[in-house]
């Protein structure tokens, strides 16, 4: 995967986005994170590749400032349709490079995101760097557990997959690997398909 190319795959996921991973299973994953999530009142919150704006439209909390990315122009058109009388600052922006200052927000979400950007070691690191010390960072996505080893057809098929826009062998334990001394995890289980779809809440340690 990389850039050029992820822009060529969503622009053709756009029209149908919403049909797959805004309903059904993924709808009802949605709902649970987000009712079990409390922004505090008037929390900077950063919503890193937002896609369609499938997670904004469970955000109950209206008084927040939120900011959206993502580097799909077509997704993003999609998200912005739903929301053009909202005061929600939509941005397209590569999520491995943010132009954001340094510990810019009070949380993170990113929801199927580190799956699917080209190196989602840079895009956690970037997170982390635009975090606040206090800040938390939500993640709702597809990782391999940290002891499962990929079966032959999962290694055969990875490529191809990826190559559709998103991996089906990233171990969060990984990603996570090089910063358990700045960070630490608050809440990580599974939320979808058997543990395939985790969600894991992640912050600074103090």
């Amino acid at each position: 995967m990389n850039n050029s190319w992820n822009k060529v795959i969503y622009k053709f996921w756009s029209p149908v986005y919403d049909k797959i991973f805004n309903s059904h299973l993924f709808l009802d994953a949605r709902k649970r994170m987000f009712e079990e999530l409390d922004f505090h009142d008037q929390a900077k919150v950063l919503f890193v590749g937002v896609g369609t704006g499938a997670d904004l439209e469970l955000i109950k909390n209206l008084d927040l400032e939120i900011t959206a990315i993502d580097l799909s122009a077509d997704m993003l058109k999609k998200a912005m349709e739903k929301f053009d009388d909202a005061s929600i600052n939509f941005l397209e922006m590569d999520a491995q490079h943010m132009e954001f200052a340094n510990e810019s927000f009070d949380y993170i979400v990113g929801s199927l995101v580190l799956s699917v950007v080209p190196d989602a070691n840079e895009c956690l690191r970037e997170m982390i760097r635009v975090v606040k010390c206090e800040g938390k960072i939500i993640l709702f996505d597809k990782f391999i557990s940290k002891d499962e080893r990929l079966s032959l057809p999962k290694k055969l098929l990875r490529p191809i997959i990826r190559f559709l826009g998103t991996d089906i062998g990233l171990r969060f334990e990984d990603l996570f690997s090089g910063h358990g001394d700045i960070m630490e995890i608050e809440e990580d289980r599974p939320i979808m398909l058997n543990g395939m779809y985790r969600k894991i809440i992640i912050s600074k340690r103090l």
